[in-house]
């Protein structure tokens, strides 16, 4: 068992694109993509966290570990955190969790995060890209971060809030936030036990459960944007874009 590990989170029942895990981009599932994608980043154990049977033989077919996980959990991090408490009884002390829907998403990315965290700066780490158009701006599909400062090439700096949607916002730094957060052993613990917060459940994002606890989430910058699939159209555009 290694110190650090990655626990993508993943099931069948999304609303918006149902089986989405399982749908093909060259021939390969999407999660298999992510999945392959945390290995190459090669910082510690990668895990798939799943309540679902179909997921659990996928993974295990390619010589991966997948956890089957109880199907009722509110968010994703609940769901990592059955993992870390039953699967690692609790003894990594960096936990990455890593969104089952980012088929393209840098490995370099992940060992990004994974570096920083070593410094002990923040309770969380996440990543975040510039804009390139109005539309992604527009996009409620796309999650916003602002920070304190500008953001630069694999600098850091302290998130400020995160919402969907636009509304009359005047703050110069505005970033589009990608799905992956590191925790710390204890801000993950502090976390889970943490009641879901008015602006996580009114803006369905779950990190601001942790803004509004004052707990420190720190944003890094990368000039890769990985998709975040959600759609019928995003997987299009995912499939085009990584078309062999």
């Amino acid at each position: 068992m290694t110190d650090n590990v990655i626990i993508i989170p993943t099931r069948l029942e999304a609303l918006r694109l149902p089986n989405k895990p399982l749908k093909k981009i060259n021939n390969k599932e999407m999660i298999l993509h992510v999945y392959e994608a945390a290995k190459k980043a090669n910082i510690g154990d990668v895990i798939v966290a799943s309540p679902n049977q179909q997921i659990f033989e996928l993974i295990t077919s390619v010589k991966g570990i997948c956890v089957k996980t109880k199907p009722d959990h509110q968010t994703g991090t609940d769901r990592i955190f059955e993992v870390y408490e039953t699967f690692l009884k609790k003894k990594p002390k960096i936990i990455i969790n890593l969104q089952g829907d980012m088929p393209n998403i840098d490995p370099s990315n992940i060992q990004m995060l994974s570096s920083y965290m070593k410094k002990n700066l923040c309770d969380i780490a996440t990543l975040a890209s510039k804009f390139t158009n109005e539309k992604e701006i527009e996009n409620t599909n796309n999650v916003k971060v602002i920070t304190k400062k500008a953001l630069s090439n694999n600098q850091f700096d302290e998130a400020i809030d995160f919402f969907r949607k636009i509304e009359n916002e005047k703050k110069r730094y505005i970033y589009h936030h990608i799905g992956i957060y590191a925790f710390t052993k204890e801000a993950l613990l502090r976390y889970v036990s943490l009641t879901r917060s008015k602006k996580e459940l009114d803006r369905n994002l779950e990190q601001l459960r942790a803004l509004e606890n004052n707990m420190k989430i720190h944003v890094g910058y990368t000039s890769s944007s990985p998709l975040s699939i959600d759609t019928e159209e995003d997987l299009k555009n995912i499939q085009e874009l990584m078309k062999i």
